[in-house]
């Protein structure tokens, strides 16, 4: 079951994080990591109150390690992208 909410929660941070970067353009750059944890931590109270993850503490550190994860992978494509062109 971990693994399924961490790619669950690393995609819902993607998507996020991209629509608030394309549409919206509130979070400056430099803010992006503290909303993923926003994001991450969000998902963790999700997953704990819907008995997905029965323990908190379980919950909140692999959201947070999917949702951080997430941005890594949108700095990686971000880069790879800059390197094609």
């Amino acid at each position: 079951m971990e693994v399924t909410y961490v790619v669950i929660v690393s995609i819902f941070t993607y998507i996020l994080g991209a629509i608030s970067k394309t549409k919206f353009d509130l979070v400056p750059n430099n803010l992006i990591p503290l909303q993923n944890v926003l994001i991450g931590f969000i998902s963790a109270l999700f997953c704990y109150f819907t008995k997905v993850e029965p323990n908190f503490l379980q919950s909140f550190v692999l959201c947070m390690i999917s949702a951080m994860g997430a941005g890594g992978i949108a700095d990686l494509k971000k880069m790879n992208g800059s390197e094609e062109k």
